[in-house]
């Protein structure tokens, strides 16, 4: 737990909550054990679409495509998402989620290994959610920094790790030393990348923020 259980339970409480649709997909997601964006990042994405108005966003990591009708129920009305998703299972309830709620115009759903997929798109994005295999983070990076212009935000959920992140590594249950290890360099590395701004908050289960700086030249 990052912030105290008392301390969460009274700022979702002040929640408004989403469209009937979205509150409909949430709790059948939950009910299925399928791991979706918390409360805090609901609330923090709707705020942060109405704030910054992203025409092009990459998600890394659909499930069932619940933030993926999320970021276009409250984003500008042209918003454009390409989201990737690797799990079988999850691939055709998310594209009947997506027919459901009639954004399919909107949503362009990449299927397959997310490290081969960045390789292969081009353009930039303004907007780069990445909710995925956590492991993988930092191995992403490279090909994530090359798909955002200056501007872009990258925002990546879940990298405190229920608090297992400032342990120590013998703490760390021996399953999860991999991840541990991997996302310890992940956050060291936005923080030291001269082309990104990054802040890391408590939100949820740890986010980090990151904006794209001047480009640098040789």
């Amino acid at each position: 737990m990052i912030v105290e259980e008392r301390m969460r339970t009274y700022i979702n409480s002040l929640d408004m909550g989403n469209t009937p649709f979205l509150e409909e997909l949430e709790k059948e997601a939950l009910a299925g054990r399928v791991p979706i964006i918390r409360k805090e990042m609901q609330s923090f994405l709707k705020m942060f679409l109405a704030a910054t108005r992203p025409m092009k966003i990459l998600e890394v990591g659909t499930a069932v495509g619940f933030s993926t009708l999320l970021m276009c129920e409250y984003g500008p009305e042209n918003l454009k998402i390409t989201t990737i998703e690797n799990y079988e299972k999850r691939i055709p309830i998310a594209r009947e989620n997506f027919r459901k709620a009639g954004r399919e115009s909107q949503i362009e759903f990449l299927t397959g290994d997310a490290g081969e997929i960045l390789k292969e798109l081009t353009g930039t994005y303004d907007l780069i959610f990445m909710d995925a295999a956590k492991g993988q983070y930092i191995n992403w990076l490279p090909d994530v920094l090359q798909l955002m212009h200056k501007g872009s935000v990258l925002v990546s959920d879940n990298v405190l790790q229920e608090g297992d992140i400032i342990e120590s590594h013998y703490l760390v249950e021996r399953r999860n030393r991999t991840i541990y290890k991997r996302m310890r360099q992940y956050l060291y590395e936005l923080k030291h990348n001269p082309l990104l701004e990054t802040s890391i908050l408590p939100l949820g289960d740890g986010a980090s923020i990151s904006v794209k700086k001047e480009e640098l030249y040789a």
